[in-house]
This record gives C-alpha cells, sequence and structure tokens, in this order.
C-alpha cells in the first residue's frame, strides 16, 4: 500500500480532471485507500476488465469496482452493481440492459463513504 504523500506526489503528473478528483477523493477516505494508490500509479497498472471477467467474478450481493476501465467483450448475464473509473458505451449499453447499476468510482466513495460490501477487481 502507498502512502498518501507518495500518492500526492504521483497525482502532480495526472492531467485527467475527472481522474484528479477521484484520486484526492479516495486519498482523503481511509476505507478507499487502495483505489487511490491503484489510480495514482502508471497507466499500466490500471486495470481493463470485460464484462466476462466480471461475471465469472463476481456474486449479486458485492459491489464490483474495477479501478480502470469496463469493456464490452462478453455478456452480462447478472444484475450486478459495477463502479469504474470509465466504460466503454458497448459495456454500459449492455450492464443497463440486463438492469445492472453502473456509476463513477467518485460516485461511490460519496455514496457509500465505508466501502462496504466491495470486491476490487485486480489484474
Amino acid at each position: 500500500m502507498k502512502t498518501k504523500t507518495l500518492i500526492e506526489k504521483q497525482l502532480q503528473k495526472k492531467i485527467n480532471p475527472e481522474l484528479v478528483k477521484t484520486i484526492i477523493a479516495a486519498k482523503k477516505n481511509e476505507n478507499w485507500l487502495e483505489i487511490a494508490s491503484i489510480l495514482a500509479g502508471p497507466r499500466k497498472n490500471k486495470v481493463n476488465v470485460n464484462i466476462e471477467k466480471i461475471n465469472k467474478e463476481a456474486k449479486e450481493s458485492e459491489i464490483i469496482v474495477v479501478p480502470g476501465k469496463v469493456l464490452s467483450q462478453g455478456d452480462a448475464t447478472k444484475k450486478l452493481k459495477i463502479v469504474a473509473l470509465s466504460f466503454s458505451d458497448k459495456a454500459k449499453e449492455k450492464l443497463l440492459k440486463v438492469k445492472s447499476e453502473v456509476s463513477t468510482i467518485l460516485e461511490e466513495i460519496k455514496n457509500n463513504p465505508q466501502a462496504k460490501n466491495i470486491k476490487v477487481l485486480k489484474k
């Protein structure tokens, strides 16, 4: 786990305003510090996950957190709550078709500051 100081140092290199807001919000909340450390790191450490992998690893009671982008390969078969930095248009369409909830990490930090029931998908 990275320290808040290291996250702050890495944050200085980021130019995407949405990413910067998300990292700052996650860094302020101890429960979301793991997400902040992943997002503050190099781009190659971000996780891009296809829907089929989410379907394999997810239980319906969990909130799936993807510190990266959700991609559209595979079919959504479960009604899930998926939180990610971003979604491809097709992935979002497929997830909404099966009545899954989709939201950004920033929204979820505000709605669920205790990070209850989350499962972080890593590489």
